[in-house]
């Protein structure tokens, strides 16, 4: 791959395409198909000329219900962009509440195992609109490009059978030092939690008892993945 997958886009620090990573034996995520990123309100002029240019159509916002968050706004000169904002946490949920958001193990991978297990609705919800998107490219984002980003990007990768490792090194390319700092407080590594959360997590059974069909997963490989 002679291109960068990490992306200047002006505005933004957070921006990668997950284009280049190899998949399914002889294949090769699509350059161009899907970004994830934090924040694209962060864009400057020229940052959203430069989202355009690669070829983005749809952009994915991941939401928590219970946090209040501004609606993305597109450049009135990109009228072809369309926004679709998807709750994936929901802070109703008193358990999740009281043992992740309100404490700082909220910003680390460790919550990530037990948010993926207690809504696979949401989280196949955006597998579906992935699939569903106009044709063009998908961004997907949060406020930080780190953890809601970061859950459903594991969980993409993981579905088109990236290696375990270099889903954990795509993780870790989103600096935190606070994150690293309560991780290594607890005696592991960002990369450590998720090759745990990876563990045992079968992709394609946990959508399609979401709901998800075999057709609709197929629809999403034909969409992401080429040959090499």
């Amino acid at each position: 791959m002679h291109q960068s997958r990490i992306l200047d886009w002006d505005g933004c620090s957070n921006v990668r395409d997950l284009g280049g990573l190899e998949a399914k034996a002889g294949h090769h995520i699509r350059w161009g198909a899907v970004v994830r990123s934090d924040d694209p309100a962060k864009l400057s002029p020229q940052g959203w000329t430069a989202l355009y240019v690669h070829g983005i159509r749809t952009i994915i916002s991941l939401r928590t219900d219970g946090v209040e968050e501004d609606d993305l706004l597109v450049p009135e000169n990109f009228p072809d962009i369309e926004v679709l904002a998807l709750a994936i946490e929901d802070l109703g949920d008193k358990v999740f509440l009281e043992t992740w958001a309100k404490s700082d193990l909220w910003s680390t991978p460790l919550y990530y195992q037990d948010a993926i297990a207690r809504w696979p609705e949401r989280h196949a919800a955006v597998f579906l609109a992935i699939a569903r998107a106009k044709a063009g490219g998908v961004l997907f984002h949060c406020a930080r490009g780190v953890d809601r980003t970061g859950i459903i990007s594991l969980m993409l990768l993981s579905l088109l059978d990236i290696p375990h490792e270099a889903i954990a090194a795509d993780y870790t390319l989103s600096l935190d030092p606070e994150r690293d700092e309560l991780l290594q407080q607890r005696g592991t590594t960002a990369r450590q939690v998720i090759l745990d959360t990876l563990r045992g997590l079968d992709m394609q059974a946990y959508l399609l008892g979401a709901g998800v069909s075999r057709a609709e997963l197929e629809a999403l490989e034909t969409r992401l993945l080429q040959s090499t």
